[in-house]
């Protein structure tokens, strides 16, 4: 799971394709394509999303929610470089991933946990 700080809820990563190596899914810092690995996070408080500059203006000011579509163009940073996915380094729960808008998408939950026998 993963949360921006302009989005009014959490969203799933997805890690698409196979990657022979890995029994479950394992994402790398290059899973950072908009609608097909980082999905929407609700809607969008950021002022720079067009979207919600349009209806606040529409508001006369008052900060109004869109639907938010994620603006992701850089990859997450960092990665763990000491475990190769595809060959590039594996998200942890400290990656980030930066939205165009502003906002800061990170690991909510990484899906793992350990248990003790």
């Amino acid at each position: 799971m993963t949360r921006c700080t302009g989005g009014l809820a959490p969203a799933s990563l997805l890690v698409v394709g196979k990657r022979p190596m890995c029994p479950t899914p394992a994402a790398n810092i290059m899973d950072n394509k908009p609608l097909v690995n980082i999905l929407p996070f609700g809607m969008c408080t950021l002022p720079a999303n067009p979207a919600v500059a349009a209806l606040t203006a529409a508001a006369l000011g008052v900060l109004t929610p869109a639907p938010c579509i994620p603006a992701t163009a850089a990859p997450w940073m960092p990665g763990n470089p000491k475990v190769l996915v595809d060959n590039f380094p594996t998200l942890t729960s400290e990656s980030t991933c930066m939205c165009s808008y502003g906002g800061m998408i990170s690991v909510a939950f990484a899906g793992q946990v350990i248990t003790q026998a």
